[in-house]
């Protein structure tokens, strides 16, 4: 039997534990992978585009166990009051092949592109840093909010949306968390000016500049969140050339990221390289720095396993029949059940 957990589940289980001892306990797992990164079946996600959006698959696997997500990303549905991305994965046994989780992931993948931005920007941010402005305030909003406050202590967020509807439900929404003080900007250069760390996640599938580098100060981490997909950007490439960029794997990057407004040899650190100490990750106060964020496989992998010990520990989620268990593995016709033979019905053709 393969355990489920539907949108409900895991919106129990995030309540259960609470939202943001859920973010810090994902970054643990996403942090515990990225250290045996050479573990990992690594490749770029399989894209299908069409004109009106995108649909991935995310494999990986660690020898152990599989995994995989599939994943939209639709810009106008919005417009139908639909999701504009959504999501869900499978965690399998390597050996048998098996299935042993099957999951949504739309809810999970917005904790867990929380936990990864926060989790990074604990060796890039500058040490000390409070305040964050946050550029794009839809469904992801609030999870990185609560991620930065969390992990870095982050108690200020200027946030600002070109739909000012989109700001409001934020504010709203934090309003339950009183420790973090929410500010509504007037503009995006009214949002950054004298935050410690900037992050955008914008949802438009285009070439956008939401960042430029008048804006950009010394010592600011930039979380890139929002450019996740070949021909949609939010930073200025002038920036990304006088950063400190930071990728999740670089193959998939150059092809999705901000970075693919650059040279192809254009300088990147990946994550794992920090995690296991083979690199710095701020080497000044003076410094920007970049997490060109665009997901990877190895972070859902992450959120499947800690998904999965969460609902065995929390006895969240209900098993399912989805491989058949025939009594006698040669005979899968067997699950049919045939009406007995002297019921068919017979022509004799002579």
């Amino acid at each position: 039997m393969t355990l489920f957990i539907d949108v409900d589940d895991a919106a129990r289980l995030f309540t259960q534990v609470g939202i943001r001892r859920a973010i810090r306990e994902m970054a643990g797992y996403i942090e515990a992978d990225y250290a045996r990164w050479a573990q990992f079946d690594k490749s770029p996600r399989t894209a299908n585009h069409s004109t009106d959006g995108v649909i991935e698959l995310m494999p990986t696997d660690d020898g152990q166990q599989y995994s995989f997500k599939y994943v939209n990303g639709h810009p106008n549905n919005g417009q139908q009051n639909l999701l504009t991305v959504m999501a869900f994965g499978l965690l399998a046994d390597v050996q048998s092949g098996y299935p042993t989780l099957l999951s949504e992931l739309t809810l999970t993948t917005a904790v867990r592109t929380a936990a990864t931005s926060a989790l990074v920007a604990q060796s890039l941010a500058r040490p000390g840093a409070t305040s964050m402005a946050l550029i794009g305030n839809g469904a992801q909003s609030e999870f990185q909010a609560l991620a930065f406050h969390e992990m870095l202590g982050v108690n200020e967020i200027r946030i600002f949306d070109i739909d000012q509807e989109a700001s409001l439900k934020l504010k709203h929404n934090l309003a339950a968390f009183p420790d973090i003080e929410v500010i509504l900007a007037s503009s995006v250069k009214d949002a950054v000016k004298g935050a410690d760390i900037v992050t955008t996640v914008t949802a438009d599938k285009a070439y956008a500049t939401i960042l430029t580098p008048e804006m950009i100060e010394p010592g600011m981490h930039i979380n890139a969140v929002g450019g996740d997909c070949p021909g949609k950007t939010e930073l200025h490439a002038d920036i990304l050339r006088n950063a400190r960029v930071i990728v999740e794997f670089e193959p998939q990057t150059r092809i999705e990221g901000d970075i693919q407004q650059l040279e192809a040899d254009s300088p990147v650190i990946e994550f794992f390289q920090i995690v296991q100490g083979e690199v710095a990750g701020r080497e000044n106060d003076m410094q920007v720095t970049v997490f060109d964020s665009v997901g990877f496989a190895l972070e859902d992998f992450s959120s499947l396993r800690y998904l999965n010990d969460l609902a065995q520990a929390q006895q969240i989620g209900q098993r399912v029949h989805l491989v058949p268990t025939p009594a006698n593995i040669k005979n899968l016709f067997q699950l049919l059940d045939p009406p007995p033979a002297k019921a068919s019905r017979l022509r004799t053709v002579s």
